[in-house]
């Protein structure tokens, strides 16, 4: 009678552990522990035979045969380090512990010596599996021998391809509970009720302010609006939102239309606030007669505390005649008396939404404005002017992220008290990813300061930025709408994103190698070519329109460094796209020796190799990585940005590519085999090599070009 262990995905600390010893016995006695699954938060993660309790030794103990080398008293202590202190998320505990754990491994290849890991190592490596905290400890080999160690199980499928297996599993569970059930597609939901929406008479608009470079954030605004006119049959208006001279530049306006034209966005008319400035200026004259606004020209730091403490300003009861003379003759023309005030709108200073305490309208500015130069030495604030200007253009539904829902009442007075049309408002949420800025403000400064190269830099959100990184157009639009016009507000990872645009990519990406750490193996064999020969292979072998390669073949060829450490005198491997090889020898300078092998079955080999022709074709190349820019997920409003800085963002790997390289240009996207996906960024120049950026797939994980 067979076992039963069940594995809960759900759990907080996935019982990893006990599904590789449960796949090992299977391994070794077939079907002798059945493996279910469920998927919910509240039951244990694991169960064996109805236990819940220390189901990881009890499968070694009755077991014991298969698990010959873990006697109990050995295992006890490392299995109670690894549910105890292996799984924690604090991050010095954990640091502790590994240092324990790598000062072990020092003069050790598994955790109980010996050439084969016992379940000390199973219960230990599913801990650190299952602890998130130590993907990038890993990876950046922070504790070498816990890094070494860990990698080298990793290699064995039976650990290797664990989560898969899960993954796969609850899939499958998920289609089991769903048969019969209508089938459906998961999407986001569009079908919101916008208010009094006809069909052809819908207006949406999109209005940036041209103070930055698009990013993501605005993107998905812009691809809302354009969504929302279409289904309707309806137009988009573009409108630069430049009230602002001080901030505002041609050079911003000329990026946000180019990236909007990338996104496949283009407006049905593209206006400027500014071209109504005369039209704002008139409704603010209109609102002074009928007393609905007020000069002021209390301090700054005393009218905020004044609004919010909910006092009235002493200027709130000045006259129609002294407003209108302030702001006509002296604001209108930038007097010293004119920039000592500004225009407020008279709502109601005690308000429990302190939006409408009397908010500011007008303001004086000196700078020339980029369209309108010095005509103007007065401004509307964004406001006032969003409302009057929606109205004018005939916009039906203004589509707002949802930080303005305090603000909405605030606008639907100024067209009530400007006796405007009704303009329907619709919230939706913003889209923000951890350690993440979208702020224009914060992200100039970062250019400022040259911690990245420009608005452009594969580290910014930018859509520029995640487009150099390797963001295409398609993964980015198909983001958005997954998330549609939702109002709940949730920090994303940038996985989530990253995992759109490899199911763009990974269909078309032509297939290429790269070594990192070239070790020479010589091989032997008839089959062996004496001289260098070309062949030509398809570049993606599900794909056969991406078109066709040369691959070198020759006697002697590069492996990576790391492949190499991993290989064994007499062990078979395959080279993958020729076939098999029996290493022969290990030389003493590292380098190794094969006998072609070209009849060996591929499926049996452990290792799985890619390598290259070591000829003079090899193309020098740099692999780019990057870290995020701060190390937080979430700012809080009182935490400086300045105080989270990532030190290093950056990481380059040397490494040598295959002779296509020389015939791509900037901007292909291709994958490395066994590596990752690239972007081409630049061409060879001034000595420096092709420099490729790492791709994120949607996985935490990157090896090559990565931190080092």
């Amino acid at each position: 009678m067979s076992a039963t262990l069940v594995i809960n995905g759900k759990a907080p600390v996935v019982a990893y552990a006990e599904l590789i010893a449960a796949r090992i016995v299977n391994e070794t006695k077939p079907n002798s522990i059945s493996i279910e699954f469920v998927d919910d938060k509240k039951a244990a993660p694991a169960t064996f035979n109805g236990d819940n309790k220390d189901a990881f030794l009890k499968i070694v103990a009755q077991f014991s045969d298969v698990f010959s080398n873990s006697k109990e008293e050995d295992i006890t202590q490392w299995v109670k380090m690894a549910s105890e202190e292996l799984v924690i998320k604090n991050f010095q505990k954990l640091s502790e512990s590994l240092g324990k754990l790598d000062a072990h491994l020092n003069l050790r290849t598994f955790i109980l010596g010996g050439l084969k890991y016992s379940a000390a190592d199973i219960a230990c490596w599913g801990a650190l599996r299952s602890n998130g905290m130590c993907g990038s400890i890993i990876k950046n080999k922070v504790e070498v021998n816990v890094s070494r160690w860990y990698t080298l199980l990793e290699m064995d499928p039976i650990f290797g391809s664990v989560h898969e297996f899960l993954t796969k599993s609850l899939q499958e569970l998920k289609k089991t509970a769903n048969a019969g059930k209508k089938k459906e597609t998961h999407k986001a939901n569009f079908e919101i009720d916008l208010p009094d929406a006809k069909m052809g008479e819908v207006v949406t608009r999109f209005p940036p302010e041209p103070s930055g470079y698009l990013h993501i954030g605005h993107a998905k605004a812009a691809i809302l609006n354009q969504y929302f006119a279409q289904a309707y049959k309806g137009k988009l208006i573009i409108r630069f939102d430049d009230t602002n001279p001080s901030k505002e530049k041609e050079e911003f306006q000329d990026s946000i239309l180019e990236d909007l034209e990338l996104l496949g966005i283009k407006g049905d008319r593209i206006t400027h606030s500014s071209d109504y400035f005369q039209e704002m200026y008139d409704y603010c004259i209109q609102m002074i007669k009928e007393g609905k606004a007020y000069c002021d020209d209390t301090p700054t730091e005393k009218m905020r505390e004044e609004r919010m403490d909910g006092i009235a300003s002493a200027r709130r009861d000045r006259s129609v005649e002294e407003n209108l003379k302030i702001f006509t003759e002296e604001m209108k023309n930038g007097t010293e008396e004119g920039l000592k005030n500004c225009v407020r709108a008279k709502i109601d200073y005690k308000a429990l939404n302190k939006t409408l305490r009397d908010p500011v309208i007008y303001r004086c500015n000196l700078t020339p404005h980029h369209r309108t130069g010095t005509t103007w030495k007065v401004y509307p604030t964004y406001d006032f002017c969003v409302p009057i200007v929606d109205a004018l253009e005939g916009v039906t539904h203004a589509l707002r992220t949802i930080e303005y829902r305090d603000r909405n009442a605030q606008y639907e007075w100024m067209l009530q008290a400007l006796n405007l049309r009704k303009v329907h408002i619709w919230d939706f949420a913003r889209v923000n990813f951890v350690r993440t800025l979208l702020s224009k403000r914060k992200l100039q400064w970062m250019v400022d300061k040259g911690l990245v190269s420009n608005w452009d830099d594969p580290r910014f959100p930018t859509v520029r930025g995640v487009r150099r990184r390797g963001m295409t157009v398609e993964g980015l639009r198909n983001f958005v709408l997954s998330q549609g016009p939702s109002r709940n507000v949730i920090n994303l990872e940038w996985n989530l994103i990253w995992a759109f645009n490899k199911k763009v990519i990974d269909p078309v990406a032509p297939r290429h190698t790269a070594i990192v750490n070239p070790v020479k193996i010589h091989l032997e064999g008839d089959d062996v070519p004496q001289t260098p020969k070309i062949e030509m292979k398809p570049k993606h072998k599900k794909n056969p329109a991406v078109g066709e390669k040369k691959v070198i073949y020759f006697k002697d060829i590069v492996i990576d460094k790391d492949d190499a450490d991993l290989l064994e005198a007499n062990e078979e491997v395959t080279m993958m796209d020729w076939g098999n090889v029996i290493i022969t020898q290990k030389n003493a300078d590292g380098s190794l020796v094969g006998k072609l092998h070209l009849e060996g079955d591929f499926k049996k080999t452990k290792h799985k190799l890619t390598w290259l022709a070591d000829t003079p074709d090899v193309v020098p190349v740099d692999l780019v990585d990057f870290d995020h820019l701060i190390t937080k997920d979430k700012l809080e409003e009182d935490e400086s940005f300045e105080d989270f800085l990532t030190p290093v963002t950056e990481f380059h790997t040397d490494a040598i590519a295959d002779l296509n390289v020389k015939d791509m240009k900037v901007g292909d996207i291709i994958q490395f085999e066994r590596k990752g996906y690239y972007r081409l960024d630049a061409l060879p120049k001034d000595g420096k090599p092709y420099v490729f950026f790492t791709i994120p797939d949607g996985k935490s994980v990157n090896k090559y070009g990565a931190k080092k």
